[in-house]
Parts: structure tokens; C-alpha cells; sequence
């Protein structure tokens, strides 16, 4: 089985967020994903398809693979650095405002082809 790897750093949208997404293309065909991924109206779908796509072309060009052998073996989201900003308010104070990050690791592989057994049937 052989395996493609992409990845995306430093996304500025917090973790939480993109892991909506993620969690919604696990385990499906390729095919299936980018469908999925185009249509969805989340802020996060977005990065993600640049990057199935992204994990689509390394295996095209560097393992000569078919999109349709392809499924999204795994892919998951870690949280990066956190960007700390200061919101000014009322009466000279100051509260943090935590800015997140997301780095997402993305999978694919081919998909193992089931091969029917026949099976005889005997006489009793």
C-alpha cells in the first residue's frame, strides 16, 4: 500500500474550527472529498482542498497513482503557536486576545482491490 503525504503549517484558524472539516473527510474515497470539500460553506474547507489537491499532485507526479485509487487514510489537525494580541477597553485596561493556529497533516493511500473467492459447494 502506498502512502502520500502533504502537509500545511502555520494556518491561521484555530484548531477546533478546522477539525470540523477534517473529521467529515476521514476515511473517504479522494473522488468523494474534493466533492465534498468544493461545496461546503465553512471558512475552513477551503485550505483543506488546497491541500487534498496539493496531496493529490505529489502522488501523480512523484508515484504515478490514479485519483481514483486514492483514500484519505488520515488526516489531522494540531495546534500551532498562538499568537497573543491585546484588545484595549474601557477604563486604561487591556485584555489578551489568544490568536490560534493550525497545522494539519494529511494521508493518502491506495486502496487495497477486494478480490472475490469462489466458494464450492459440497454434498452432504
Amino acid at each position: 500500500m502506498t502512502q502520500v503525504t502533504a502537509k500545511l503549517r502555520f494556518l491561521r484558524m484555530g484548531p477546533r474550527k478546522v477539525r470540523l472539516i477534517v473529521d467529515m473527510i476521514r476515511g473517504k474515497k479522494v473522488t468523494r472529498a474534493l466533492d465534498l470539500l468544493s461545496v461546503m460553506p465553512k471558512r475552513a474547507a477551503r485550505p483543506v482542498l488546497k491541500l487534498l489537491n496539493s496531496a493529490v499532485a505529489n502522488a501523480k507526479h512523484n508515484h504515478s497513482l490514479a485519483v481514483e485509487d486514492l483514500k484519505v487514510s488520515e488526516i489531522y489537525v494540531d495546534g500551532g503557536p498562538v499568537l497573543k494580541r491585546w484588545m484595549p477597553k474601557a477604563h486604561g485596561r487591556a485584555t489578551p486576545i489568544r490568536e490560534r493556529t493550525s497545522h494539519i497533516n494529511l494521508v493518502l493511500a491506495t486502496m487495497e482491490k477486494k478480490i472475490k473467492k469462489e466458494v464450492k459447494k459440497t454434498d452432504k
